[in-house]
């Protein structure tokens, strides 16, 4: 996140005269530094003079567009600001865009107010000005109103930015497709250069003989350095250690092709594990921890949606990982899904220091593969799905709870975590199925809805919240409307 910077663009007209110019400058300059400042704001924001002509305008958004490092530009009106002035830059702005409207002053000076205050604080009618051109531009964007102090506003800003600087990330993320699309499974697959034009992910494939001829390139030095760095991390709760050493070198390997072509995610498939020992469990696990996405199966959407999460999470608690809904528990008024997968799940989201054990899988016909086995950690998250809709994509996130395991499962030594879905089991996967919610997802502990839903809006992707006022009616009613939208 710092490696991001926003530009602060307020508006005014040169009709004020310098007196008051100079006082929007000081009063705006106040504003970003009181931003800079604070720990719910996680880039940096870049104060700008205000802007009274087209032509600075144009200039500042330009200079956006043209930074590598700027993930996109807040306005504000701090008074008047004539909207056509702003059609031409505009309609060159290609970075995310979020206006802001606030006032310099919380309160009205009432036994002080005078028409030179009048004449400074015209927020109330200049960001409207400001929002009508917008809105006649058609331009998507954020609007956060709000007294710029407020804590409910500086997280709404905070998370915007953490929003835009995904979509920013998500113009470089690079997929690395170890085999294929697994089985016949559908919802894993899509369209791949469509991707490519809306999000602007790369995602490349790899065959299996690449990839293990890295693997057998693997040296015993650079082994035992994985097994320190496991045992810095990780409880070992094996005999066998071959299985462990075995997972070290295939992480290795995996990691070598991702670093080779700077890839930020990657996925398996169990289907095709030709000239693998192992079914890739403990080494997947710990890329995740590195900040890789990862996704089984094929999955090149979960992956890469992995990936961005993860990076759009850097900096909060509660950490991220590759999911998948497993199975059901239908007691009355206790229902809960229990997610894991075979192995790969991370462990940022353990509640505990994970353990690695080898257990035999009853699928794949390969050696016991050493895998993470933890309980996932308790509190607010979201299951989050990227699924393609044929033309579109659909982006789709649940409110969770995750609970504290109220039983042991000492037959099942996988990664798991126990949620119980927003607004009830029934009503969620209720409407999850009838979005065409994928089986696999990203839960993240640190982001919510309001995130992935900026994040839509910045791509121009359909978004879809289940959360505690969803009803079957309200989001069939929405998915049909969406159909003549999208």
């Amino acid at each position: 996140m710092n490696k991001y910077k926003f530009e602060f663009i307020v508006g005014s007209q040169e009709l004020y005269g310098d007196k008051i110019l100079s006082k929007v400058n000081i009063n705006a300059l106040s504003i970003v530094s009181y931003f800079n400042e604070n720990n719910l704001v996680p880039c940096e924001i870049k104060f700008n003079s205000c802007v009274t002509s087209a032509a600075e305008i144009t200039a500042v958004i330009e200079r956006a567009n043209n930074d590598p490092c700027c993930a996109g530009v807040i306005t504000w009106m701090h008074t008047f600001s004539p909207s056509k002035m702003w059609v031409a830059g505009l309609s060159r702005l290609k970075k995310p865009y979020l206006h802001i409207n606030t006032q310099f002053r919380r309160e009205i000076p009432w036994d002080g107010i005078d028409m030179e205050y009048m004449n400074l604080n015209q927020s109330a009618h200049g960001d409207r000005e400001h929002g009508f051109i917008a809105a006649r531009m058609r331009l998507p964007r954020r609007v956060i109103a709000g007294f710029w102090q407020d804590g409910d506003f500086l997280r709404e800003l905070g998370d915007w930015q953490r929003s835009a600087a995904g979509a920013l990330e998500s113009g470089n993320l690079r997929v690395l497709r170890i085999s294929d699309n697994m089985r016949d499974v559908a919802v894993t697959d899509g369209d791949r250069v469509g991707a490519q034009i809306k999000l602007g992910w790369e995602i490349e494939y790899c065959p299996m003989g690449d990839l293990l001829s890295v693997i057998n390139d693997v040296t015993e030095p650079q082994i035992h350095d994985k097994l320190e760095e496991y045992g810095k991390y990780y409880d070992l709760n094996t005999n066998d250690t071959e299985a462990v050493w075995e997972q070290a070198k295939m992480e290795i390997g995996i990691q070598t092709l991702l670093e080779t072509g700077d890839f930020d995610a990657f996925h398996t498939n169990f289907q095709d594990l030709h000239g693998l020992r192992q079914l890739p469990g403990l080494a997947c696990q710990n890329l995740m921890r590195l900040g890789y996405g990862f996704a089984g199966e094929g999955d090149w959407k979960t992956a890469a949606l992995t990936a961005l999460i993860k990076k759009m999470s850097f900096g909060l608690e509660g950490g991220a990982s590759f999911m998948e809904d497993y199975t059901y528990h239908f007691e009355k008024g206790n229902e809960m899904i229990l997610g894991a997968h075979m192995l790969e799940i991370c462990p940022s989201i353990a509640a505990k220091k994970p353990r690695i054990e080898a257990h035999p899988l009853s699928i794949g016909g390969k050696e016991p593969p050493a895998r993470l086995v933890f309980d996932g950690k308790a509190g607010k998250a979201i299951v989050v799905s990227l699924v393609d809709m044929g033309g579109r994509l659909r982006m789709i996130a649940n409110d969770i709870k995750c609970v504290e395991p109220q039983f042991d499962m000492p037959k099942l030594p996988v990664p798991r975590v126990l949620w119980k879905p927003a607004p009830s089991l029934k009503t969620s996967a209720e409407c999850w199925i009838l979005a065409g919610g994928s089986h696999h997802s990203v839960l993240a502990y640190g982001l919510t809805a309001r995130h992935m839903r900026d994040l839509a809006e910045i791509w121009g992707v359909e978004f879809i919240h289940i959360g505690a006022a969803s009803t079957y009616d309200l989001i069939k009613r929405k998915l049909e409307l969406n159909d003549r939208i999208f």
